[in-house]
């Protein structure tokens, strides 16, 4: 087959695939996975995706042998080089004169079916497995840095062929990927990705993939859906939740008209609404989605999460506990953060509620740590989190949490989404005040009791903050910081509250103020819950800031 006439075909089959007809685009590249560069690495990808979102073993098995058979075949494609030749492109630095056009794409799916392979042995639980897959990765990296070198020598006899803006638009995806998502790290990091030979431009990775998704080439979905990701979910998890939406619904829109009832187009849909405050109409689009296709139920459970918060947002918290009852039982991605998400939840509703539900909060609680996942030897952070919350419950004498759910939603970056809805707020803030009254009357103070009054002083903080109240939050924030002494070291409270603080002062233009307190945090906390988190946060946060705050910081 041809390479033009394959690139046709994987079209075909990924537009099968953006109408939910999963199972009909794998059938339309199988028959040709064996013999075709392109048709090995689209088969390959759709079932490393697959296998990404249900964790499922035997998934899994057959993406990683999909992978290693698609590897096989771009290596046929690839240029055969003889040790004299590498040695003279070496000294000469001219390795891409004499590659056809066959080689340049072959170069190109081998870089891409190798950084997927990274990406699945990531979830392999050793630390060889860790290794391996930064191996990968910098070797993908290097391999799309030649992609790109070979596209900037490229004449115009060869910018002229059809297939070029295929290839040119999978150089913008590779290189606008690694440098988007290594730009995301703190600069320390980013220093020691530096010295591996990465780089990390969040301009030009940005500039790239604007420049991908809008070429009309095989991979412009990819560079949209990698855009869509940061800025709907990056941006507002690990930054200040600062989003592009203006972007998103541009990005969107040709792929909405062209595939109306998709199911990413829905789900991309309901997200941009949520993230804009429009709870309502993001829950009808989260169901749309998930009537939209059977084939694969796991876009049913990222649904389910995103209809979990639209509820939680709006205080509707027998709603919310269905979703992540639905979660509990359905989904295999993280059962510690689901259970702990349930659990949370029904501490929000009257006990006679949760009785009806016939559900032990405190049972739900005792199984958390029992769950946890662990990849490459090490916890995941949010599920630590959980676990070490939850560990009240499994005492002779145990503590409730207070407001467990919306401590959760605080580490999600909700109530930047939520403050969007002053009445909303307000809601949140009542809920909040309520639960400090009823811990001002408690007779008998548990060990727990200050961590708990500085829980909802951060949250009570943060509402005060979205609704305007700038001296009221001040105070809230404070008065955490107050009592740094004689709350436990490991405490989130203290430097996530200071972060927080920062960007209070950040908004009434204090940058100097607001970037001492964010080098405080670097330089005098570790090893309290969530810290690397905090961390993307912060230099999120200094970007936002500006090179002049930049400068105020030692890395």
């Amino acid at each position: 087959m041809d390479l033009e006439t394959a690139l046709k075909e994987c079209a075909g089959a990924l537009n099968l695939f953006l109408n939910n007809k999963f199972a009909d685009s794998l059938e339309l590249l199988r028959p040709w996975k064996s013999r075709s560069m392109y048709h090995a690495m689209g088969y390959s990808s759709m079932l490393v995706m697959q296998a990404g979102m249900t964790f499922d073993p035997n998934d899994m098995d057959s993406a990683m042998k999909s992978l290693r058979e698609s590897l096989q075949i771009c290596e046929k494609f690839r240029k055969k080089t003889g040790i004299v030749e590498t040695i003279t492109n070496l000294w000469y630095q001219q390795p891409y004169q004499h590659l056809t056009e066959e080689d340049m794409h072959a170069e190109l799916c081998y870089a891409e079916v190798l950084l997927q392979k990274a990406a699945l042995t990531f979830l392999d639980e050793s630390i060889i497995g860790f290794i391996k897959g930064g191996m990968r990765i910098r070797n993908s990296y290097q391999i799309f840095k030649d992609c790109q070198a070979i596209a900037s020598v490229a004449s115009d006899e060869d910018k002229s062929k059809a297939t070029y803006t295929h290839f040119r638009g999978g150089v913008s995806m590779g290189i606008g990927s690694f440098n988007l998502m290594l730009s995301l790290l703190p600069p320390r990091v980013i220093r020691l990705m530096e010295f591996l030979g990465f780089s990390g431009d969040r301009e030009m990775g940005l500039l790239e993939l604007r420049e991908g998704a809008a070429g009309g080439s095989l991979r412009s979905i990819l560079s949209t859906l990698t855009l869509l990701m940061f800025h709907l979910y990056i941006t507002v998890i690990l930054g200040t939740g600062d989003v592009n939406l203006a972007e998103c619904e541009a990005l969107l829109k040709p792929y909405v008209e062209k595939f109306p009832n998709g199911a990413l187009m829905l789900f991309y849909t309901a997200r941009i609404a949520l993230l804009k405050g429009n709870f309502t109409f993001a829950q009808q689009k989260f169901l749309a989605c998930i009537a939209a296709q059977q084939e694969w139920r796991q876009i049913h459970h990222l649904c389910y999460w995103e209809l979990m918060w639209a509820y939680s947002f709006e205080q509707n918290w027998r709603e919310a506990y269905h979703y992540a009852d639905l979660l509990c039982k359905e989904s295999k991605w993280s059962q510690a953060i689901y259970v702990y998400q349930k659990a949370a939840i029904l501490c929000m509703l009257p006990e006679e509620e949760v009785n009806e539900l016939g559900e032990n909060v405190a049972d739900l609680f005792k199984q958390v740590d029992g769950l946890r996942l662990r990849i490459a030897g090490k916890s995941i952070p949010t599920e630590k989190f959980a676990a070490k919350k939850a560990q009240r419950y499994s005492s002779p004498k145990p503590v409730k949490l207070v407001v467990p759910a919306l401590e959760m939603m605080y580490m999600w970056n909700g109530f930047t989404v939520v403050g969007k809805r002053p009445a909303l707020t307000e809601s949140i803030l009542t809920t909040l005040e309520e639960a400090e009254e009823q811990l001002r009357d408690e007779p008998n103070p548990s060990e727990y009791h200050l961590e708990d009054q500085c829980v909802i002083q951060l949250l009570k903080g943060l509402c005060l903050r979205q609704l305007g109240r700038q001296v009221q939050a001040e105070l809230c924030f404070t008065h955490i910081l107050s009592s740094e002494n004689d709350l436990k070291p490991d405490n989130y409270l203290v430097p996530f509250t200071m972060y927080e603080l920062g960007l209070l002062y950040m908004q009434q233009g204090d940058i100097e103020k607001a970037a001492t307190l964010m080098e405080n945090i670097k330089m005098n906390y570790k090893d309290y819950n969530l810290e690397s988190r905090l961390h993307f946060r912060i230099h999120a946060a200094m970007n936002a800031m500006g090179s002049h705050s930049a400068k105020l910081l030692p890395a």
